[in-house]
């Protein structure tokens, strides 16, 4: 079973180490995470015979870009983590060995801290040379009894030595060569101590077998369309879905038009013929009476007398100006013709005879003119003291209704209303108003997106979509309206750019 119980470490990044018990049966194996504490001590004069120094410097790194989960502009790097910056880097080492840069791939990672704290331990780690010793040494613990000076596999080791120093690595492998003749030899493989417990460990090479394994995802470009009138009152309203395996949304844009709002006919049919009667119900006689009669009186009360006074007598004189003459002069006819004869009962007419005299008077014989003189004058009008009196005498007004009915009859009768037999026959087609909203109004998870134009491309829509406390695009529903300022059409589509995991429930 040796072999299968030491496979379930083999995809492991960190270092591991199996312990067990065979203090009580069945005998426990344990696989734990080893301490990182120094709990014991090599030290030259004390207990270390030999000590043996191997330096590799193939394997130095000092700038290091990290990716973790997915591909091309969507695999997660460190950028949003680290001030913008792609990469971590060791200067001092930069400056010692040079600029030797690596990209480290561990797409098992989809938290960015994790990923940036497990590229700076690699970092901590691969930025000097890699070193390791080969101790012989003497294990005291058996005469001590100290826990210091048991040296023991996966323990923190601090190394005193003269010339190499002063520094702590672990114990990766131990062995005593004669365990009859010289218990206490002991010989130490240590390896330099890493700075923590991340997948710095792991062999690069088997990390990436296990990588190869782990399922990651692709992009994709997804679309939404809509076409549908709207109003004011009703706006186009476009609903889409983010599934929760969307890793990344890369896009989200809005491309839009507004056009004439639209109909599908015009008329409906009426149906069959409909006779309706209404009946009035029988005679009815409606009585309204006053009452008994009535007799109303109005007193004005005692005789009034009233007196206005005009006040005190006054005078008023008015002037007529200076004296005024004025002449006229008048010609009746232009002349006078007088026709006399002997009168028919004149005694002895025959003496005289039957004769006519004539005489005729120029009109300038009659030519006058009048002269009148107006001396200057005044004219004086006196008011004496008066007033005006008026007696109202004692009296009243007396006004009379007799007793009196008012009475109105209904007979009976119906009322008929006959509707014919007729059919309204749709008009089929597609009927377009003749005009378009000027402006719209769109509204992202009920953010307003500045653009009020009729008609849109490529507008981006991130920036408004919601989002939780770290700035995520949230996973689910969310909702888009247009609103026109009046009766339109919008026709919409909604283009999305994601990386979605390939991880699944099933694969039907």
């Amino acid at each position: 079973m040796l072999g299968p119980l030491f496979s379930i470490a083999q995809p492991f990044d960190e270092q591991y180490e199996w312990t067990w018990d065979t203090t009580s049966y069945p005998w426990t194996l344990n696989l734990v995470r080893p301490s990182n504490a120094t709990t014991c001590e090599v030290r030259f004069g004390k207990n270390q015979r030999e000590i043996q120094r191997d330096i590799d410097p193939t394997g130095i790194l000092n700038r290091i870009y990290p990716k973790g989960y997915g591909e091309g502009v969507n695999q997660l790097t460190i950028r949003e983590a680290n001030n913008g910056r792609p990469y971590l880097e060791n200067a001092a080492s930069i400056a010692k060995y040079g600029l030797i840069p690596y990209v480290w791939v561990d797409r098992r990672f989809e938290d960015i801290d994790s990923l940036k704290a497990s590229a700076q331990a690699l970092l901590d780690e691969r930025s000097v040379p890699k070193v390791s010793y080969r101790i012989s040494a003497v294990d005291l613990s058996s005469l001590t009894g100290m826990d210091v000076d048991k040296l023991r596999v996966g323990r923190i080791v601090r190394i005193v030595d003269p010339d190499l120093g002063t520094f702590e690595a672990r114990i990766v492998g131990e062995s005593k060569p004669d365990m009859v003749g010289s218990p206490g030899d002991i010989q130490l493989e240590i390896a330099n101590k890493t700075e923590n417990l991340g997948t710095t460990q792991a062999d690069l090479e088997r990390r990436q077998e296990i990588n190869e394994v782990y399922a990651q995802g692709a992009t994709n470009i997804d679309s939404h369309d809509y076409n549908d009138n709207a109003d004011p009152n009703n706006p186009a309203t476009i609903r889409f879905y983010l599934p929760e395996e969307m890793v990344r949304v890369n896009k989200l844009e809005l491309t839009f038009e507004t056009s004439e709002f639209r109909t599908y006919g015009k008329a409906t049919e009426g149906g069959g013929a409909t006779s309706t009667t209404t009946k009035g119900g029988g005679g009815t006689t409606a009585t309204s009476s006053s009452g008994g009669g009535t007799t109303a009186t109005s007193t004005s009360g005692g005789g009034v007398s009233t007196s206005t006074a005009s006040g005190g007598g006054s005078s008023q004189t008015s002037s007529s100006g200076g004296g005024t003459q004025t002449t006229t002069s008048t010609r009746n006819f232009a002349q006078l013709n007088l026709v006399s004869g002997v009168p028919q009962n004149a005694i002895g007419s025959e003496n005289y005879g039957n004769h006519m005299h004539e005489v005729q008077i120029p009109g300038e014989r009659f030519n006058h003119s009048h002269d009148v003189s107006v001396p200057s004058h005044t004219h004086n009008v006196s008011i004496p003291s008066h007033t005006h009196d008026f007696n109202v005498p004692n009296h009243r007004h007396d006004v009379s209704i007799p007793n009196h009915t008012h009475s109105v009859t209904i007979p009976d009768h119906t009322h008929d209303f006959t509707l014919p037999n007729h059919t309204h026959e749709i008009q089929h087609g597609i009927y377009k108003l003749n005009s378009t909203p000027s402006r719209v109004t769109i509204k992202v998870d009920g953010n307003t997106v500045q653009h009020t134009s009729t008609s849109g491309q490529n507008i981006d829509l991130i920036p408004h979509l919601g989002t939780d406390s770290s700035g995520k695009v949230n996973r689910g529903w969310h909702t888009i309206e247009i609103t026109p300022n009046s009766l339109g059409r919008i026709t919409a589509q909604i283009t999305t750019q994601f990386f979605i995991q390939s991880r699944g429930g099933g694969n039907y």
